[in-house]
């Protein structure tokens, strides 16, 4: 649960809520289709709760379970086109969210009672976070040790070598997070290190409906990330 109760399913909604009314220019209601009438309306629904590559923690962490809610929104009529145009133009122009053009099946619309239209898929990605547990008690004197701090550049690219912006990359268990500007690149600044046991940095990547982790080699001059578009 999120720290105001919602689950991850409602916050995944509500986050993707917000976006498409920055997009459209005003609210869109959440609920399923409705049989096609001349209002003007765009409707959202969660559609779909689909798997999400998974990652390891190490000792007593615990990473969360990660996972894809896949929505459904569709115009209620012909005069909801214009809004469904707006949302198209603005995943495709850099957004976070990934939009599919699958929504065509002629047994989805036949399961909500009505008939086909226009819609658009959009996944988003969103966890279960389990509780950190508590930490045991100290029971011999602390030893500090100063660390170094890692600075360094990279590239998050999808498929022949596109630049992919808007990808938000984090160093886990530390306060760092950045984006991916036009081109694709990255800057890690000031990330703790300690010098006594070297080796990769592990980077988590959320945005396009993923969320991956990879690790890269700090002292690496040209790093470069390969994003695979989704499964479908």
């Amino acid at each position: 649960m999120s720290t105001d109760g919602r689950g991850p399913i409602e916050t995944a909604t509500t986050e993707l809520s917000g976006w498409l009314a920055t997009a459209v220019g005003r609210s869109v209601p959440v609920g399923p289709p409705r049989p096609v009438d001349d209002t003007d309306e765009l409707t959202l629904w969660p559609l779909e709760l689909r798997p999400d590559r998974q990652t390891r923690g190490s000792g007593a962490v615990r990473e969360p379970y990660r996972f894809t809610v896949r929505h459904l929104l569709c115009a209620a009529g012909p005069a909801g086109l214009p809004g469904l145009d707006r949302v198209l133009a603005a995943a495709t122009g850099g957004s976070a969210y990934a939009v599919l053009l699958e929504a065509g099946d002629p047994g989805l619309w036949a399961a909500f009672g009505t008939v086909p239209r226009p819609a658009l898929l959009i996944d988003v990605p969103t966890q279960v976070a389990h509780p950190t547990p508590a930490a045991p008690p100290v029971l011999r004197p602390l030893r500090l040790r100063q660390l170094a701090s890692l600075s360094f550049t990279g590239r998050v690219v999808g498929p022949e070598d596109q630049p992919l912006a808007a990808m938000r990359v984090e160093v886990p268990g530390t306060a760092y997070v950045t984006s991916t500007d036009t081109g694709g690149r990255f800057r890690v600044v000031g990330v703790p290190h300690d010098p006594e046991h070297p080796g990769p940095v592990r980077l988590r990547l959320t945005g396009r409906g993923q969320v991956l982790t990879a690790e890269v080699d700090p002292a690496e001059r040209d790093i470069v990330i390969v994003c695979a578009p989704p499964p479908r």
